[in-house]
């Protein structure tokens, strides 16, 4: 391993001398969520493929935004990455001033998905789906529904569900994951759709009640739950993490970064974490991630775009 290591130092731009080495892997949420969890998984085995140091820096804020721009803006040599998901296909359409996702990226790799769980708080008068969706009916827009943040993969489902499920609600965004949860299980907001990992622990203990998962097949995690789309045909949304660089970075630095993440998510420690974690590996190198990336754009941005949200 650490043969293929010092191998693969040359491929990626050399510093000059004294210049550190590490890399650093923006990730534009809270610590705590899914995209955070994603991205430290890959970080330490990915340190052992390209024998450098990778550190995570967290920089939550504008829907994804201000983490995405500050990496768009750093020097293209490797150095400086992005972890982002769902919210990297919609900022453009919510924020005037943010980056362009296919101009001012490369695409590096898929990393991972898993399906989000849609939860309750418990004085919320419904045990099941259909019982919940007639609550929202008659709620009007007074249900309240925690995200993590306007333009969040989240927040994209919740949208999702009040197109097919003919509902609505008012959309509480936070600036994380551990916040929105802890208002949630406070019953100071209605309903969240998250990441399974981190609500299935609180549905086991009562904290919450899970009601459905949103992938259309049930999930190994939760078989027991309903998927969404047995209740509401179409419906299917998912939690994904990829890996960016920034724009005009050489192809042979893009190249050695995907094949040292390919190595890394291979390795049986790091496929055990993401198994923990309720994630499935998502193999694609930098064609697939870009051929993803416009999938998702086009599907989603016209139903954020429905909603009238814009970025504050």
């Amino acid at each position: 391993m650490r043969r293929r290591a010092l191998l693969a130092a040359p491929f990626l731009a050399t510093p000059a001398l004294g210049q550190s080495r590490t890399i650093r892997i923006i990730v534009p949420f809270a610590a705590g969520g899914i995209i955070d969890v994603a991205a430290r998984i890959l970080a330490e085995p990915l340190a052992v493929a390209l024998n450098q140091n990778v550190v995570i820096e967290n920089q939550p804020g504008a829907g994804a935004v201000i983490g995405a721009r500050n990496a768009a803006r750093a020097t293209p040599d490797g150095q400086t990455l992005l972890v982002n998901g769902a919210a990297h296909s919609v900022m453009k359409a919510l924020y005037a001033d943010a980056p362009d996702p296919a101009r001012d990226f490369a695409p590096v790799t898929l990393i991972s998905q898993q399906p989000f769980l849609l939860t309750v708080q418990p004085s919320v008068p419904a045990r099941d789906l259909p019982g919940f969706l007639a609550w929202l009916r008659a709620r009007g827009d007074k249900a309240t529904f925690a995200t993590t943040g306007v333009g969040a993969a989240s927040h994209l489902a919740g949208e999702l569900l009040k197109r097919l499920a003919g509902v609505d609600f008012t959309v509480v965004p936070y600036r994380g994951t551990p916040q929105a949860v802890s208002d949630l299980t406070a019953g100071r907001v209605d309903f969240m759709i998250d990441s399974q990992t981190l609500l299935a622990p609180l549905t086991r203990d009562g904290q919450v009640v899970g009601l459905a998962v949103t992938t259309p097949e049930r999930s190994a995690m939760l078989p027991d739950l309903p998927s969404i789309a047995e209740v509401v045909p179409g419906f299917s949304s998912s939690s994904w993490q990829a890996l960016y660089a920034p724009a005009g970075t050489p192809l042979p630095v893009i190249a050695r970064l995907a094949e040292g993440c390919a190595t890394a998510l291979g390795q049986p420690g790091a496929q055990r974490r993401l198994a923990d974690s309720g994630l499935q590996g998502m193999p694609g190198g930098p064609a697939a991630l870009a051929g993803f990336l416009a999938a998702e754009t086009a599907r989603w941005v016209p139903i954020l775009a429905a909603t009238g949200a814009r970025g504050g």
